[in-house]
């Protein structure tokens, strides 16, 4: 039997271990040996760049910023929802995550980031953010756990009052916010509601029919 085998590491401006790590042919991104994602498992970040961006079709140069590159699921589905002059803004924090996702021997997302269209900046998402209002139709947080960072302490301040007036800054009229959850957070939906945001709460499988469930948060300004 095959065992994972740690083939890069890379720390956290906070100390962490990243390790991109492989079996048979799937690539795990593990933070201090937990594992945060799986290539093996990715629906649904599928489902939330393909919620966030139904309301995209047909639109003319619609932008959109996805943050947490991850292993490129999110970006992927987002593409192939988007017009031709789309544009797509990545960012995210760790310059090897994106070495890691554009190494064509990984076969990870390098077709994907090499599209025209996606733009992808190391950068905290959240300084992305607060330096283009009015800049996205619509805005995919897929940082760290969710509203439960694990990765980064600075994560949470996506998720906090602040965070989300920021956000709802950065929307172009008629707008979206897409959150993924790695499990319900009644706070934050509650939180949701009280920045003045209509709330989607939807649970989807991370593979399919089968695996665990997460949380998929949509909000829109009222």
């Amino acid at each position: 039997m095959k065992r994972w085998t740690s083939i890069e590491k890379t720390l956290t401006p906070e100390g962490k271990t990243v390790s991109l790590d492989e079996h048979d042919g799937s690539y795990t991104i593990r933070v201090d040996g937990s594992a945060l994602m799986s290539t093996r498992m990715h629906g649904s970040e599928d489902k939330l760049a393909e919620l966030a961006c139904a309301h995209l079709q047909g639109k003319r140069r619609s932008r959109v910023l996805i943050g947490g590159l991850g292993f490129g699921f999110t970006l992927k589905t987002a593409l192939s929802a988007l017009g031709a002059d789309a544009t797509v803004v990545v960012a995210e924090i760790l310059a090897a995550v994106i070495a890691w996702n554009r190494n064509p021997s990984y076969n990870l997302a390098a077709a994907a980031l090499a599209d025209p269209r996606v733009s992808v900046v190391q950068q905290d998402v959240f300084d992305v953010i607060c330096q283009q209002p009015g800049g996205f139709d619509s805005i995919m947080l897929d940082v760290d756990n969710g509203p439960a960072a694990v990765t980064a302490d600075g994560n949470g301040r996506l998720y906090s009052a602040t965070g989300l007036q920021r956000a709802r800054l950065a929307l172009r009229p008629g707008g979206c916010l897409a959150f993924w959850s790695a499990a319900p957070d009644l706070a934050f939906e509650r939180l949701l509601a009280r920045s003045g945001l209509v709330v989607e709460v939807r649970s989807c499988r991370a593979h399919g029919t089968s695996g665990r469930r997460h949380t998929l948060y949509l909000a829109r300004p009222k």
